[in-house]
């Protein structure tokens, strides 16, 4: 029971650090946050569209975020690196604030949720699954789904490549959610067969030589 105690508190605080980096680091296009131990104490590595905003002039803004971890968080030693977002379609937390901006600004959810559906499986990706809720026509919350290619939601393949990202935004009927669920390009599926149609010579080579005649073999006895 202490080892399952140990991963649910670990996760909590893992969510609670996701949180507040991405109320802290809005402005530069924040896309998430991977944590890992090491001997010397934790990396983290903050994904952004805009790094230079995460370091800060001089990196007086990484340092501040260094002992706001160590202080609030009781993260131990905090190692921060900072990776730029090469394409921001296919990270869902960038992609959900998106729409929730475009909402803000007054555009309909289905012109932004097939806006975002379209960007999104234009980069790339297997599958993308978005999600609007909320007061969207009438005073009764519904939700409203836009999806395309190929999105599994349960087994292995889910959970290992699966990104996920939900984002709550203000408007004037109430409180609207935003969610995305992406399926990136390089994800792998146990039902996905490779088929080789031509081997490589060397290859091809080795398998056409015989192992030796009945005639060999007697010479060599």
């Amino acid at each position: 029971m202490a080892v399952v105690k140990h991963f649910m508190t670990e996760s909590i605080k893992k969510t609670e650090i996701d949180e507040f980096l991405q109320k802290k680091l809005e402005r530069a296009g924040y896309g998430g946050v991977t944590i890992s131990k090491t001997p010397l104490g934790t990396h983290i590595v903050i994904y952004a569209m805009r790094p230079g905003v995460v370091i800060g002039r001089g990196g007086e803004t990484i340092r501040e975020l260094a002992r706001i971890l160590e202080e609030k968080f009781k993260v131990s030693n905090p190692q921060i690196s900072v990776s730029e977002i090469e394409i921001p379609e296919l990270i869902a937390h960038v992609v959900a604030s998106r729409i929730a901006s475009a909402l803000q600004r007054g555009v309909h959810f289905r012109r932004a949720g097939f806006w975002a559906l379209n960007r999104v499986m234009e980069a790339g990706a297997l599958g993308a699954e978005i999600t609007i809720s909320g007061k969207l026509r009438t005073e009764r919350a519904r939700y409203e789904k836009f999806r395309a290619g190929y999105l599994p939601k349960c087994g292995n393949p889910s959970l290992k490549y699966m990104r996920k990202a939900e984002v709550h935004v203000q408007l004037k009927p109430g409180i609207f959610g935003v969610k995305v669920r992406i399926m990136p390009p390089d994800a792998k599926f146990p039902d996905k067969i490779q088929i080789i149609e031509n081997l490589p010579e060397e290859e091809a080579a080795t398998e056409e030589k015989p192992e030796g005649t009945s005639e060999e073999k007697g010479a060599t006895e």
